[in-house]
């Protein structure tokens, strides 16, 4: 199967969704990307429409997104892309929603400066994002 493959670049718009789940630890959140283009008529930098993708992310990267992402962070999103659609709502009209399945997340800097730190991986199965020991 073909995956579409998409980076986004945007800010985290709602608060990380996190969950330990049957199959493993699953986070999700709410990305706004709001793309920015030369207006030469009036000569300035101006916003495009905002684009809002659901961006969902599984095991050690729901952990890591959990305990490192806050609510209007710039980042970067990589990973495949879904288009859901749902059935007719009261009115007879059809939903979309575009979803991101997370390949890769990391703060955006050209915003600003990130300091790594990695996570050491104990023996006793992780229980959320509070509980990941960091080095």
């Amino acid at each position: 199967m073909n995956d579409t493959l998409v980076t986004l670049v945007g800010h985290v718009a709602t608060q990380i969704d996190f969950k330990e789940t049957l199959t493993g630890p699953s986070a999700r959140f709410r990305f706004a990307v709001t793309p920015r283009y030369f207006d030469r008529r009036t000569e300035a930098w101006t916003d495009g429409a905002t684009s809002f993708y659901t961006v969902w992310a599984r095991r050690v990267l729901a952990v890591n997104l959990a305990s490192s992402v806050s609510v209007g962070e710039p980042l970067v999103v990589h990973g495949r892309l879904r288009v859901r659609e749902g059935p007719p709502d009261g009115e007879g009209a059809r939903w979309f929603s575009a979803d991101i399945d997370a390949i890769a997340v990391g703060h955006d800097l050209n915003r600003g400066t990130a300091a790594f730190r990695r996570v050491v991986k104990t023996e006793t199965p992780l229980m959320g994002p509070q509980k990941a020991a960091v080095v």
